[in-house]
């Protein structure tokens, strides 16, 4: 089997240093090239032609972000950034998914080597994924920040109509992994303001969920926020799984409530979607509507078979949409889908269903 060819672009001679060794240990996978920025980066892609590039935010003579956006232009490929654990990291790294990077790591401010080596499972697993990945958009990549044409709020999707008296203990729950950030923001932009409650378990580490939250938050007609411990969960609203912390729901009296807890990792992955969808399954059952999208693995696949049997609505997002069609082929093969769409018709064919459903009363709104 030829190994995955991997261009490593990062300023830091230590961080080159590492990930081409952490590489290079892989049986799988080779770097066969390591630039100190953008510019000689294009000249290596150009000649070696590689599978993926890992490509670091921060750098001289041209910025991560802008390299990535003329890249993902001219001549798209497979990026998994390797961004510092900030706030000004997470705000780039979600910016740098929007343009259309796979995945992305998230390297510590202080301890570089300890930890890049603690990370290099998850370095490895996002370039086996990056070099499956696909790498078409479903929109043509937004302009850069600060470069014309650049709106952050701008919004080309139309929102569904509303949805009038819709009873409001119906919840929409959401599972996604790589490629997820962009396609939970498809759904949920093209949601109305009286959408029912959405709960969201994306796969991601702690201390980006909150800036994910706030960028979406600004750009849809529904409120989108990190969940918190013990809050209600209300119809128009959105809630994140924090990273590095499962997400559930439970009941008290008449209302549902978020669950935010710490505990080990499940399917690998903490949050898990597995955690969310059994919640569901067990707590909201037919009220419930499960949407599975983008990701690698089976996480909530097995509890998204338990949410249909106990009378949701299940629905995943198709192979041509996907990045990676991981987590919806598994749910597909549990049994748990009811329907197979495509990304940009999944909101659409909610709100159709959650009329045809809600009784002739609501379907006259």
């Amino acid at each position: 089997m030829a190994k995955i060819r991997v261009v490593v672009v990062d300023d830091s001679a230590l961080v080159r240093s590492l990930l081409t060794e952490i590489i290079n240990r892989q049986p799988d996978m080779e770097c066969i090239g390591a630039a100190a920025d953008p510019l000689v980066a294009r000249e290596m892609i150009r000649n070696l032609n590689p599978d993926v590039i890992t490509l670091d935010v921060e750098m001289p003579r041209m910025d991560g972000i802008d390299f990535l956006a003329k890249l993902m232009r001219l001549r798209p490929m497979p990026v998994v950034m390797v961004s510092t654990l900030t706030e000004r990291g997470a705000e780039v790294t979600l910016k740098a998914l929007e343009l259309g990077a796979i995945d992305f790591v998230a390297k510590p401010k202080i301890g570089v080597a300890d930890g890049l080596r603690h990370l290099q499972d998850d370095i490895t697993d996002k370039i086996r994924i990056a070099s499956k990945a696909r790498i078409n958009r479903l929109h043509a990549p937004a302009p850069a920040a600060g470069a014309p044409g650049h709106d952050p709020k701008a919004v080309a999707r139309p929102v569904s109509a509303s949805l009038g008296r819709l009873s409001t203990e119906k919840i929409i729950f959401i599972g996604a992994s790589t490629g997820g950030t962009e396609a939970t923001k498809e759904v949920l932009i093209t949601l109305p303001a009286d959408s029912p409650a959405v709960v969201i378990t994306q796969h991601m580490p702690p201390g980006f969920t909150r800036n994910y939250a706030a960028r979406l938050d600004g750009l849809c007609k529904i409120s989108v926020k990190e969940a918190v411990d013990g809050e209600r969960i209300l119809p128009g609203h959105a809630y994140i799984a924090p990273g590095g912390m499962h997400l559930s729901v439970e009941r008290s009296g008449a209302n549902y409530l978020a669950r935010v807890q710490d505990g080990d990792p499940v399917n690998r992955h903490k949050p898990s979607v597995e955690v969310l969808f059994k919640s569901a399954a067990r707590v909201v059952g037919p009220n419930a509507v499960g949407i599975m999208l983008t990701g690698m693995g089976a996480d909530g696949a097995t509890a998204m078979r338990e949410m249909r049997d106990a009378g949701a609505y299940c629905v995943a997002q198709d192979e041509a949409t996907c990045v990676v069609f991981g987590m919806p082929r598994e749910a597909i093969a549990a049994g748990a889908v009811q329907e197979v769409l495509p990304l940009t018709k999944i909101t659409g064919h909610l709100m159709d269903h959650l009329r045809a459903t809600a009784g002739p009363a609501l379907s006259r709104v």
